[in-house]
């Protein structure tokens, strides 16, 4: 898939080479969202994540003027609900400077191709409440909330001390 936008930036699916790219965005995101040294990730992290023998998630990227200015990274989910996979959309980014040019639009509506082309009913993602530019942009794309359901995590010594239960 590699689609020219009006503006003659291109919407394709990532390939090899475009890790250093992919993690500008990815610490551009982090900055953003107020966690600038959360990212441990690594260029050669995303090389076997999204490049190797068996890849685990995928992206999208829009490229312009050739320097990758948006990611959509994703990878799949299944509901036993409806027994069918479904799309996870981790991360949507867009440079400051190129939003408003429909890029973030583009992206999940490549996202959205992605899901009927494959017959999944699914594509989900969760957005910070204080993020309302982003909230906005998700309404005005027909995306609701999901009010009912928060998301949980564990992390750390916690997940350690739950991991280490499967053995006592």
């Amino acid at each position: 898939m590699s689609i020219t936008l009006t503006d003659g930036s291109v919407l394709r699916e990532a390939r090899a080479g475009d890790e250093a790219g992919i993690l500008a965005c990815i610490a551009a995101l982090a900055v953003y969202e107020r966690e600038p040294d959360a990212v441990e990730n690594t260029a050669a992290a995303l090389t076997e994540t999204l490049f190797g023998a068996e890849p685990k998630a995928f992206a999208h990227v829009i490229e312009r003027e050739e320097v990758i200015v948006g990611i959509a990274i994703w990878f799949l989910t299944y509901s036993t609900w409806t027994g069918k996979h479904g799309i996870w959309l981790e991360d949507l980014y867009v440079d400051e400077n190129q939003r408003g040019r429909g890029y973030g639009k583009s992206l999940i509506a490549s996202l959205a191709a992605v899901c009927e082309e494959r017959g999944y009913p699914r594509l989900e993602w969760t957005v910070l409440d204080w993020n309302e530019p982003a909230v906005a942009f998700y309404r005005s794309i027909g995306a609701a909330p999901m009010s009912e359901w928060t998301t949980q995590r564990l992390v750390g010594a916690k997940l350690s001390r739950l991991a280490s239960a499967v053995h006592a």
